[in-house]
C-alpha cells in the first residue's frame, strides 16, 4: 500500500530538493524493505518527515506533535501523510497504543526522539519512548542523521533558504534480548544518539 500524497510527489520533491538544497541521500540501501521498523531521525525542520521519506519505498506513519493538527489546512495535510498526534509535553498512552498497533502489523513508524526541533542544530537529549517501544516489540530502530536542515530553515524563519542538506541512513540497530527491558531501551537510545551525532558535520553536537 503506497504512502499517499508523497508517492505522487516523490520524484518532483527529490528533484526540487536536489536543486534548492543540494539534497544528498546516503545509505539508502540500509532501509529495511519490510517488517516492523522505527525510524528515528534527529529533528531540524518542519520538512524533515517528507525529506527523510523520499527514498523509503514503503508506507511510513509519523508520530507528530499534537498542536500541528490544530493548524488550519496544515493539520489536514499531515494526516494525508499518515501522521498521528502525540502529546510531547507528557506521556501519551493513546499515541503509544497507535504506534504499537502499527508496528505489530509490520508497518514503519517515524518518531523524532528529541520530541521537537533543535534550537541550535545540535542533537538534543533523546526521549526514551521510541526505544522502549522497540524493546517491547522486538522491533529494529533505523537511526537517521539530518545535517544542514537547521542552517537552511532555522526556527523563526518563515521560508527555507538555499543550502546543503545531507541525510544519512544508518544500519538498523536491534534490542539486546539479554538485557532487562529498561536497560536494553537505554542502551539503544544511547547507541542511536551516538550514531546520529557521528554523521552531523555542520555543527557540534551536545
Amino acid at each position: 500500500m503506497p504512502t499517499p500524497v508523497l508517492n505522487l510527489l516523490r520524484l518532483a520533491l527529490r528533484a526540487v530538493c536536489r536543486a534548492y538544497f543540494g539534497l544528498e541521500l546516503i545509505g539508502v540501501e540500509r532501509i529495511p524493505a519490510s517488517g516492523p521498523l522505527i525510524i528515528t531521525p534527529n529533528h531540524q525542520t518542519f520538512a524533515d518527515p517528507p525529506l527523510v521519506t523520499i527514498p523509503v519505498l514503503r508506507p511510513v506513519h509519523y508520530m507528530a506533535w499534537s498542536r500541528l493538527f490544530t493548524v488550519p489546512v496544515f493539520g489536514r495535510f499531515i494526516r494525508l501523510l499518515r501522521a498521528f498526534p502525540v502529546q510531547v509535553e507528557s506521556a501519551d498512552p493513546r499515541a503509544a497504543r497507535a504506534a504499537v498497533r502499527l508496528l505489530q502489523s509490520g508497518q514503519a513508524v517515524m518518531i523524532f526522539p528529541e520530541g521537537e526541533r533543535t534550537p541550535d542544530g545540535g542533537v538534543q537529549r533523546f526521549k526514551p519512548g521510541a526505544f522502549r517501544l522497540a524493546v517491547s516489540l522486538g522491533a529494529p530502530v533505523l537511526p537517521v542523521t539530518i545535517d544542514g536542515g537547521h542552517a537552511a530553515w532555522p526556527p523563526g524563519r518563515v521560508f527555507p533558504r538555499p543550502g546543503r542538506i545531507r541525510i544519512t541512513y544508518h544500519a538498523p540497530i536491534h534490542p539486546d534480548p539479554g538485557l532487562a527491558p529498561r536497560l536494553a531501551a537505554r542502551q539503544m537510545m544511547e547507541r542511536a544518539h551516538a550514531i546520529i551525532s557521528s554523521a552531523l558535520q555542520t555543527v557540534a553536537t551536545r
